[in-house]
């Protein structure tokens, strides 16, 4: 065969195994994904990590990468079903593994550290005098400075914080008893929020209060400033870090290829490649390593700081004794069960959707809360729209040899079975569940209905309107008995504004969930509205 010819049967041979090996995707077979929930912080930064995961790792592997708050992500753990669950998960902190019920938690490693520290203003740190010698922890929360304590439940950075006091002040009763007065002292002195107290930072105040913070954050506020007024404070004790575990989730499947495809996600996220792009996001390596720009510019301390190690179990009593500080919620929640719940949303419907935000969020709050449950559409007993599924009771509250938390969460899994044709009661049922709500009134708690729904008033001639339903709630207000209305529109169909008109007229707040994804959020934020 001449040469000519033979080079271009070559060409012909090696296009076509080009295009073969394109089109099988390097040799897979069936490609797998690899569910990977990180805390929000590490989310962009893992996006582009796993972008090209399955050409460095030589796997058959889609990564699909989410962002939540790990207070969410310990809440499904507990409460959904493997197959809801992340294959990889990425939390702030080691300490919400003790949150996370029952799964079946695997760490492969560290993907990042970041101390916790306590930031303020460069300005207020030389007026403490804490520039050139650090305080204890101790000495820093009885400075007099205001100290912003984040939301407990939710920050692991604030609650490694009043850990870190505790064990500072000797671990024992007095030092509980410290914290709490502090935590108190906050709450009755109206501290800022920590968003104002980190404004009051980075404007550089030398009244800025204290927030608990993660070194990090500091790093990317004064990353993201014209100039650093922003500085950590690294207690002389020592402090704690968040530590980024990479925990694999649930018990190998045995099937080969898809422990392979959560292995090489694995391996990446502990990478070369990783650290570096950790350290420069403002992160340490998981062995304490500085970001690039630690210094001055960034208010951060090029060296590691001693860690403070804390005991899980302890921190998690802790939190306990701070929680039952908080007054109590009295929820009445409303479900609309009508046909349109069975609209499809991702892998199920809108109604197998809220039953599994409201299972999650249910393992989330504590138990001292009191939660009653009830369904609505049309004439469902009856003319009634409405039938209540379960009294309103404390959530530990034993309810014939089980617990009124258990019984919330069987009769959710019966919600998707309930749909019912024929309309929406919305106007009614809303007026019934305030009126119930107030019968059941208990002045030691913050007093509310929640009302989910997708759709719109459909009632008959029969049911009450939008403005009768408004005149009467202002009628009938009782500011000795306050029932404020939280109401949740659920996918695009909702009537968002009647749900805000309703809201504003007994005080409450009116939430959004068009994105599958939002609801769990808004559902969460909504049972813990304080108002």
């Amino acid at each position: 065969m001449p040469p000519v010819l033979l080079a271009a049967g070559l060409a012909v041979l090696l296009l076509l195994g080009g295009i073969v090996w394109w089109v099988t995707g390097s040799g897979c077979g069936d490609r797998r994904t690899v569910d990977v929930t990180v805390a929000p912080e590490l989310a962009g930064l893992t996006e582009d990590l796993l972008a090209d995961v399955a050409a460095d790792e030589d796997a058959c592997v889609d990564p699909v990468v989410t962002a939540q708050e790990p207070l969410q992500t310990s809440g499904d753990l507990s409460a959904l079903e493997a197959d809801a669950l992340p294959d990889v998960w990425v939390p702030d902190s080691s300490l919400w593994t003790a949150r996370a019920g029952k799964a079946t938690l695997d760490q492969a490693g560290s993907m990042a550290l970041s101390p916790v520290v306590l930031a303020t203003s460069r300005a207020a740190a030389g007026e403490l005098g804490w520039l050139g010698l650090a305080p204890t922890w101790g000495q820093a929360v009885g400075s007099g400075r205001p100290l912003a304590v984040p939301d407990l439940a939710a920050s692991a950075e604030g609650l490694s914080a009043l850990a870190a006091v505790r064990t500072s002040l000797g671990g024992d009763e007095d030092a509980d008893n410290a914290v709490v007065q502090a935590v108190l002292a906050a709450a009755r002195n109206a501290s800022p929020s920590p968003a104002d107290a980190l404004t009051a930072g980075t404007g550089g105040s030398a009244q800025a209060p204290l927030v608990p913070m993660s070194e990090q954050e500091v790093y990317a506020a004064n990353d993201a400033a014209a100039d650093s007024r922003l500085v950590a404070v690294y207690p002389a004790e020592g402090t704690p870090s968040l530590d980024y575990p990479v925990l694999r989730v649930g018990s190998p499947s045995g099937e080969e290829d898809e422990e392979e495809a959560v292995e090489a996600v694995v391996r990446r996220l502990l990478s070369e490649d990783a650290q570096v792009a950790v350290r420069d996001a403002g992160f340490r390596g998981p062995e304490g390593s500085a970001p690039p720009r630690a210094g001055k510019a960034t208010g951060i301390a090029e060296d590691a700081p001693e860690t403070l190690s804390l005991d899980p179990a302890e921190v998690q009593g802790l939190l306990a004794r701070l929680s039952s500080l908080a007054a109590p919620s009295r929820i009445l929640a409303v479900f609309d069960v009508s046909t349109s719940m069975e609209a499809p949303v991702g892998d199920g419907t809108r109604a197998t959707l809220a039953r599994d935000a409201a299972k999650s969020t249910l393992s989330l709050v504590p138990g001292n809360y009191a939660l009653g449950l009830w369904a609505f559409a049309y004439e469902l007993e009856g003319d009634r729209d409405w039938v209540s599924l379960v009294p309103t009771r404390e959530l530990a509250a034993e309810v014939d040899g089980s617990t009124q938390r258990d019984v919330l969460d069987d009769q959710l899994d019966t919600i998707p079975g309930r749909l019912t044709a024929g309309g929406t009661g919305l106007y009614d049922t809303t007026l019934a569940a305030v009126r119930a709500a107030r019968e059941d009134y208990d002045p030691t708690a913050v007093n509310s209905v929640l009302v989910l729904t997708d759709g719109t008033n459909e009632d008959d001639a029969d049911g009450v309107t939008l403005e009768a339903l408004l005149s009467t709630l202002a009628a009938e207000a009782d500011p000795a008995r306050p029932i404020k209305v939280i109401g949740v529109a659920l996918g695009p169909d909702a009537d968002l504004r009647v749900l805000e008109r309703i809201a504003e007229a007994t005080g409450g707040a009116a939430y959004s969930a068009v994105d599958e994804s939002d609801l769990q959020t808004v559902l969460f934020d909504a049972l813990r509205q304080r108002g």
